[in-house]
C-alpha cells in the first residue's frame, strides 16, 4: 500500500491502481518501454494492480504476459460502466485510476485518485477534466505513484 499525506486534503491510502492498457500503458496496442519493470516495483510495495480494457488492438492478455495483477477485457459497448463498477467493488476510496480515454471517465470520477495520460494517441477532453492529475507520459503516472510526495506537491491546498 502507498500512503500520502496531503495538506489540506488528508491522508490517501492506496491499495489499488487501475490501468487502461491502449493510450495509457501500451501506443498501437504494444506495451510502451519501461512499464513493464514500474508495473513490477509498484506491485513489489504491495498495490494490486489491474488492467481494465476494450482491447482495441487485441493484443493486451498477450502483452501483459507474466506481469502481476489481472488483466479484464470488455466489449466496446458499457466499458466505462464496467470499469466504474469494478472500482466501486475494489473500493474507491482506496484506489487511483490511470487511462486517456472517453470509458476511463465513469472510473475517475469515483476513484480517490484519478491521473490521465495525454500520450502519443492523445487524451478524451473528458478525461482531462474528470482527472485529478494530468501527466503527458505514462512513465510520468507511473513515477509519481512511486514516488507518493509528488502527489502531495501536486494536490495540496
Amino acid at each position: 500500500m502507498l500512503e500520502v499525506e496531503i495538506p489540506g486534503v488528508g491522508k490517501v491510502c492506496i491499495k489499488n491502481v487501475v490501468f487502461d492498457f491502449n493510450g495509457t500503458l501500451a501506443e498501437d496496442g504494444l506495451l510502451c518501454e519501461g512499464v513493464a519493470e514500474k508495473v513490477r516495483k509498484l506491485a513489489a510495495r504491495g498495490v494490486n494492480i489491474f488492467l481494465l480494457t476494450s482491447d482495441t488492438y487485441g493484443s493486451a492478455t498477450r502483452q501483459w504476459q507474466g506481469l502481476p495483477g489481472e488483466v479484464k477485457i470488455f466489449s466496446g459497448e458499457g466499458a466505462a460502466r464496467e470499469k466504474r463498477k469494478i472500482v466501486e467493488e475494489l473500493g474507491a476510496e482506496n484506489t487511483v485510476s490511470v487511462g486517456n480515454g472517453r470509458n476511463d471517465v465513469e472510473m475517475f470520477k469515483v476513484s480517490r485518485l484519478a491521473i490521465a495520460v495525454v500520450g502519443r494517441e492523445g487524451c478524451f477532453t473528458g478525461a482531462l477534466t474528470a482527472a485529478d492529475i494530468v501527466v503527458t507520459s505514462i512513465d510520468d503516472a507511473l513515477d509519481i505513484l512511486l514516488k507518493p510526495e509528488r502527489i502531495k506537491a501536486t494536490l495540496r491546498t
